[in-house]
């Protein structure tokens, strides 16, 4: 008897499992997503403001805007974190699916300014300057990706358009190279394909 009650309330999961992802479950995390379009996105003007002339260079350091920008978010991200981890429903496969790909692709920047550092330390600042005018570029490759996968698990065309976009903007600010047009440009990305679509599909988690 116990084990026909395990086996049944068991299938009774799995149906109830196989009907919320077969829904549309709202994206959770998207606070973590509208925090990074803003916090990287003002700070990709304050860095064209520098290289036009606008703000001296030296009020901040040259560069140092970028991990000042890091630390903040990364206490932003873990404080969103840990709000998320409060009990809220059953998790669909979507959604974990959602969270690894988007993990990965923060997981992925960070390794990537890690491995560019180490570079620049070994080589030296003047060698590899060409390989940090391709940041912009690679790191909106990592964000059509991680809007693919999104959309594939949401089934919604709106996202895959954020990956194209994303896809497209990469090669348009690498044609930017060297120029303060690429950070403004980089900046618009981060406000358009970032922090919007972060704010709107919080709204929608809440409206759900």
């Amino acid at each position: 008897m116990t084990h026909d009650t395990d086996n049944a309330s068991a299938d009774i999961a799995w149906l109830r499992q196989l009907a919320e992802e077969n829904g549309t479950a709202p994206m959770r995390g998207a606070s973590i997503l509208l925090a990074a379009g803003l916090i990287y996105g003002l700070t990709s003007l304050l860095h064209w403001a520098h290289m036009t002339g606008s703000i001296a260079p030296r009020l901040v350091g040259a560069g140092m805007e970028w991990l000042i920008a890091t630390g903040l978010f990364l206490i932003v991200n873990f404080a969103i974190i840990l709000r998320l981890r409060r009990p809220e429903g059953v998790r669909t496969a979507a959604q974990r699916a959602i969270g690894t790909i988007w993990g990965c692709v923060g997981g992925g920047i960070f390794v990537l300014f890690a491995s560019m550092m180490a570079v620049s330390v070994r080589m030296g600042a003047d060698q590899n300057g060409a390989l940090f005018w391709m940041v912009p570029s690679i790191i909106l490759v990592f964000y059509g990706m991680g809007w693919a996968v999104t959309s594939a698990m949401l089934k919604s065309r709106a996202l895959l358009g954020l990956s194209i976009a994303s896809f497209i903007a990469a090669p348009v600010l690498g044609a930017l190279a060297g120029e303060p047009a690429q950070y403004l440009g980089y900046a618009a990305a981060l406000f358009l394909l970032m922090a919007l679509p972060g704010f709107l599909l919080m709204r929608q988690s809440k409206q759900a």
